[in-house]
């Protein structure tokens, strides 16, 4: 009996800790609406990009890497994360980014 006791203790334990936990709430900061600024390929951009991830990831990348590195993150997207691009947007979509965000930051 002393040795059933023993093996049935630790699952009492973790059932009274189950039970007694609640769930964590957390404050999320309010979401703010991020637009690209105008330009040709913008709309395609937005739309394209916002349906994986937010538009802040975009305009918080690095500025002055020119327009290679705008295709290769374009290409990594399509490539790796799978997104659903194609050719002829990809390089719409390149093009955008290097002449938007391509240079120095302003």
């Amino acid at each position: 009996m002393a040795r059933a006791l023993l093996v049935l203790a630790p699952a009492v334990v973790a059932l009274c800790t189950v039970a007694a936990a609640r769930p964590v709430a957390y404050a999320l900061p309010e979401e703010t609406p991020v637009a690209l600024p105008p330009g040709l390929g913008a709309e395609l951009t937005a739309a394209t990009c916002s349906a994986c991830h937010s538009l802040d990831y975009v305009t918080t990348q690095p500025r002055g890497k020119g327009a290679q590195f705008w295709k290769d993150s374009v290409a990594k997207m399509v490539s790796v994360y799978g997104a659903p691009v194609g050719k002829e947007d990809a390089e719409v979509i390149a093009t955008y980014l290097a002449t938007t965000y391509g240079g120095p930051a302003r």
